[in-house]
C-alpha cells in the first residue's frame, strides 16, 4: 500500500514562493490556462512546479513558460507528454495590452505566482513584478525573521 500525498488546502494547486522572494509584486490578474487532459489529471495529483516559470508575450498572446507539470505513470501510451511545454494563457485583449505596456517599462516582468481551481477550471494568478536587488532581499528576510521572533516573544509573554 502506497502513502497518498496530502492534498493542498483549499483550491490552491501550486504557489511560486520564489517569485515573492525575487520580485516586488505590484499588480495581480487572473487568467485561464489552456491545458490538455493529462495535464489536468497531473494537477489534480499536485504534480506541478512554478519555480522557474515566467510569462512571454508573442503575437499578441500570453504564454506561460517554464512551468513543470510532471506526467503521471498512468498516462496513456499514445499521448506524447511534454512536461515543460509553453501553455497559452487566456486573458481579455485589454488586460494583455495593459500588461505589455507595463512590461515595456524598464525593470518590469510578468510571473505566474499561483495555480488554483475556480470551479472546474484551472486559473493562473499572473503578477506584474519588478526585480529586487540583493540588499532588498536581505532586508525582506531580516523583517520576516524579526516578525517570527516577535510572535514567539508575544506567545510566551501572554502565558
Amino acid at each position: 500500500m502506497s502513502k497518498k500525498k496530502p492534498k493542498p488546502s483549499g483550491n490552491t494547486i501550486a504557489l511560486n514562493k520564489k517569485a515573492r522572494h525575487d520580485y516586488f509584486i505590484e499588480d495581480k490578474l487572473e487568467a485561464g490556462i489552456a491545458l490538455t487532459g493529462w495535464e489536468v489529471k497531473s494537477l489534480r495529483q499536485g504534480k506541478v512546479q512554478l519555480v522557474d516559470s515566467y510569462i512571454v508575450f508573442h503575437k499578441g498572446e500570453a504564454w506561460l513558460t517554464g512551468a513543470l507539470i510532471t506526467p503521471l505513470k498512468e498516462a496513456s501510451t499514445h499521448v506524447i507528454c511534454e512536461p515543460r511545454r509553453e501553455r497559452k494563457l487566456l486573458m481579455h485583449r485589454k488586460e494583455l495590452d495593459r500588461l505589455q505596456q507595463k512590461i515595456a517599462a524598464k525593470g518590469h516582468t510578468c510571473v505566474c505566482t499561483a495555480l488554483y481551481w475556480k470551479g472546474p477550471n484551472v486559473k493562473a494568478e499572473v503578477a506584474l513584478a519588478k526585480g529586487k536587488q540583493n540588499h532588498d532581499k536581505r532586508a525582506a528576510t531580516k523583517d520576516k525573521d524579526w516578525n517570527k521572533q516577535k510572535e514567539r516573544l508575544m506567545k510566551h509573554s501572554v502565558r
